[in-house]
């Protein structure tokens, strides 16, 4: 298949979660022999924290200025499929080009369901969504499941939908060598954010102020001065994909923190879940609907809603955190990673373009 996508972006995952996604993804799908163009609005803030610039062979990024510029019909013309995402900052002018097109799939992903629907609750613009909503796409993915197809359909329109979840590349993202500026006894890798710190506050700065002897690593963007820091609480600034392997097998235990309406909704696993999962990291998790169709509680992770749920997570015998972290492992190269998911991807392709 010939697939083109209009997305967010691939050549930088500063503050951007669709980054690792979408490498993997795209990885599967030219090893699987599928052809990928991904078209990106080239931004300052992104270029200035690109770390990644060129497909393998099969696969063409192209970075545009001004969408006016960018050679979208021409992709489309050779295309079977024409994606749209959420959060791409040309989405409604994608979606008519994609809608318009002769492609034989017009699909669009949302990477972001819950935060697409809460902006819809609050009677707030969903930038890349036109007045149409999903309508006149033959079909919808989405990055949670549960209720949330439902919600498509019932609020955007959407005619099909599937659940693409989050994913991991295990060629990736494996057990590396530790390195001492990533050590911790818990950490948690994040971009930050406001309706994350009510559960992070909870589950590790508070941890970590009862644990003065232990040492507690946050890497992520954005983080504002006046978050509430300790002492034994080390920060980095940006850990780019490829540190991803060491940040996690550095760690003794990590944590994980859904985005409230994405914890509200349940069903959104987080990529950073099957990312630590594959470099054989014990994970300990807020609680969310649907988190056990992913991960077994106290068998394959860890779950805690409260600061002496999480101290006691710090307290698990070692012997049992690699026993748990062995298990989520297996799970995850059985389950969850990258070639599974987009062999799902094409599947919904073939049913659509069967039925067309």
């Amino acid at each position: 298949m010939r697939i083109v996508i209009f997305g967010l972006a691939v050549s930088s995952s500063w503050g951007n979660g669709h980054a690792s996604l979408w490498r993997g993804l795209i990885h599967a799908l030219l090893r699987d022999g599928h052809r990928v163009v991904f078209f990106e609005r080239d931004v300052p803030y992104y270029a200035e924290h690109r770390d990644f610039s060129t497909l393998p062979e099969g696969g063409e990024l192209v970075l545009y200025r001004d969408w006016d510029d960018a050679p979208g019909s021409r992709a489309l013309a050779e295309a079977d499929v024409g994606m749209v995402t959420s959060y791409c900052p040309d989405g409604i002018a994608a979606t008519r080009l994609v809608c318009d097109s002769r492609v034989a799939v017009r699909c669009f992903y949302d990477l972001d369901t819950p935060v697409t629907l809460a902006r819809l609750d609050a009677g707030e613009p969903v930038a890349y969504l036109g007045p149409e909503g999903l309508r006149d796409f033959d079909l919808v993915l989405s990055y949670t499941g549960g209720e949330a197809l439902e919600a498509l359909r019932s609020r955007l329109g959407a005619r099909r939908v599937v659940p693409i979840y989050g994913s991991v590349d295990p060629s990736l993202h494996r057990p590396v060598s530790v390195e001492p500026h990533y050590s911790a006894h818990l950490s948690y890798l994040g971009t930050y954010s406001e309706d994350r710190q009510a559960a992070l506050l909870r589950l590790f700065v508070e941890p970590a102020r009862q644990r003065p002897a232990s040492r507690f690593v946050i890497g992520g963007a954005q983080y504002p001065r006046e978050f509430p820091w300790t002492e034994n609480i080390w920060f980095v600034r940006h850990v780019p994909p490829p540190a991803h392997p060491a940040f996690y097998s550095s760690s003794r235990l990590t944590l994980n923190v859904t985005r409230a309406a994405m914890a509200r909704m349940g069903w959104c696993p987080s990529g950073r879940l099957f990312e630590a999962a594959a470099c054989g990291t014990p994970i300990l998790s807020d609680a969310w609907p649907g988190l056990d169709a992913f991960f077994a509680r106290g068998d394959e992770i860890l779950v805690a809603d409260t600061t002496a749920e999480a101290l006691a997570a710090l307290d698990t015998d070692t012997a049992e955190l690699a026993r748990i972290a062995r298990r989520a492992r297996e799970r995850t190269l059985q389950q969850h990673t990258a070639q599974r998911r987009a062999q799902e991807m094409v599947r919904a392709f073939e049913t659509v373009g069967e039925e067309v």
